[in-house]
């Protein structure tokens, strides 16, 4: 294993799929790291390759793919290096693990919900049952799950306490890193608050980094330490989370952050013209520049990434 201060970095990482139409360019080339004990937001609209890029770092891959490329370096280590197996064992649940978009549905509805929290320790820590029980236990305890509930079935649950059960399933390894997949979706309000604390405290007192996946930018500055803005397939601004959210860089940035409402103050809503570009056969120029309202000529050609201020961000207006 190389030395590495990063826990994750991610360099040029490619995941096309096939289709009838052509290859669906879902992650294009995106590079970004993070650090120990932080947690980056990746924001964007429906279909921008954000769950594409969930699986890609992973390897939860379909049989359609048509390309995957690149670098994942977790702790120092090229996981894309190693053969399934390996990644199965090493990588899977045990350096990083997932909190998959619908999780509430994700629970085998005919074992006890203990059994499957306790199921990765098993498998991949290699305990007995009755200690990986514990653990599940242990767990169920710091989501806020009571302890009877190991016995239960997932149609007993709630929404939110089965969103708190995937979490323990994700936590029970103990990995450095979790990816989470629009974790709040279909909640009430209420409970998105309380999953969000849960979240918060389990990064405060285990250490744990996250990746949340999301497009709801009001919740997910609860969480955020940076923010990355992702648009057909690629990242377009990437930055720490209070200077992302007083002043964002990138024009779809600013026109993302114009459409969320506030609590204080006055503030003219704005929207988004157009719609996104589909992800086949996408043009050689900036992805973001037809319904860009400050695009001019030199946007016909693809932006580099500027880095201004310690942040990243790409179009050509920083250049």
């Amino acid at each position: 294993m190389t030395q590495d201060n990063k826990l994750l970095r991610i360099e040029k990482l490619f995941l096309y799929f096939n289709s009838r139409l052509g290859d669906v360019q879902a992650v294009d080339g995106v590079d970004f790291a993070l650090d120990y004990n932080r947690a980056v937001v990746i924001l964007g609209e429906s279909g921008c390759g954000k769950s594409s890029l969930a699986k890609a770092v992973l390897r939860l891959l379909p049989r359609n793919v048509s390309k995957y490329s690149g670098k994942v370096l977790l702790e120092g280590s090229d996981t894309m290096a190693l053969d399934d197996e390996e990644y199965r064992l090493n990588v899977r649940w045990v350096g990083m693990s997932m909190v998959p978009q619908a999780a509430m549905n994700a629970l085998n509805p005919v074992l006890r919900v203990g059994d499957q929290v306790a199921e990765p320790a098993m498998i991949h820590l290699g305990v007995n049952k009755e200690k990986a029980l514990l653990q599940a236990k242990n767990m169920f305890q710091h989501v806020g799950v009571p302890e009877g509930f190991l016995n239960r079935y997932a149609f007993e649950l709630s929404g939110g306490m089965r969103q708190r059960v995937a979490i323990a399933m994700a936590l029970v390894t103990s990995p450095n890193l979790i990816i989470l997949d629009e974790p709040t979706s279909a909640l009430d309000v209420l409970t998105q608050a309380n999953i969000f604390n849960v979240l918060k405290r389990t990064k405060k007192e285990l250490g744990t980094s996250y990746i949340l996946i999301t497009h709801d930018i009001a919740t997910s500055s609860e969480l955020a330490d940076d923010v990355a803005v992702m648009y057909a397939g690629q990242i377009v601004e990437y930055a720490d989370a209070s200077r992302f959210f007083a002043e964002p860089l990138h024009p779809y940035s600013k026109a993302l952050m114009a459409s969320v409402p506030t609590l204080r103050g006055k503030k003219v809503l704005d929207f988004i013209e157009g719609q996104p570009p589909s992800l086949i056969n996408l043009p050689e120029r900036c992805r973001f520049a037809p319904r860009c309202r400050a695009r001019f000529d030199k946007c016909e050609q693809d932006p580099p990434t500027i880095e201004k201020d310690g942040r990243k961000v790409k179009c050509w207006l920083y250049t």
